[in-house]
């Protein structure tokens, strides 16, 4: 499986400082409320979701008018950069997207097109990692597999 990296993930660089130390981080960088809306776009709504441990949740997200599927990964608690990853791929197509980094907040935005597919979609946050395969595929029970690295 080959993943593309996110040209719109890999375009900016965001700078968090926290009390008297600076961290510069990848553009996944955020303040503590965000959102899978506000990484992903407001046109895009949550359809499923998945914890990674005690530290996040991926989200799968799809906007309705363009059949685009959107994933972010965010921590609970933003902090400190760490290891973090956002993946999807529509096994149909074989199209998928992938952002992986050191980040504060949320790796992501990840983007295919999966109207009408089935799609896979996972995330990480330091070594904590799950997978969701064959999601949201109508009435096709979804694979969940978490592990810890």
């Amino acid at each position: 499986m080959r993943f593309a990296r996110s040209a719109l993930a890999a375009s900016a660089v965001a700078a968090l400082s926290v009390g008297t130390m600076t961290a510069v981080a990848s553009p996944a960088s955020a303040a503590p409320n965000t959102t899978p809306q506000k990484v992903c776009g407001s046109a895009y709504k949550t359809v499923n979701s998945a914890a990674v441990g005690s530290l996040g949740t991926v989200y799968l997200t799809y906007n309705a008018s363009n059949g685009q599927n959107c994933v972010a990964t965010i921590r609970n608690n933003p902090g400190t950069a760490v290891n973090m990853s956002a993946w999807i791929y529509v096994p149909d197509t074989e199209e998928s997207d992938y952002d992986e980094g050191v980040f504060t907040s949320y790796a992501g935005p990840t983007y295919v097109y999966g109207k009408g597919h089935c799609v896979d979609w996972g995330g990480s946050i330091a070594n904590t990692y799950v997978q969701v395969y064959g999601s949201n595929c109508g009435a096709l029970k979804e694979h969940r597999v978490t592990f810890t690295r």
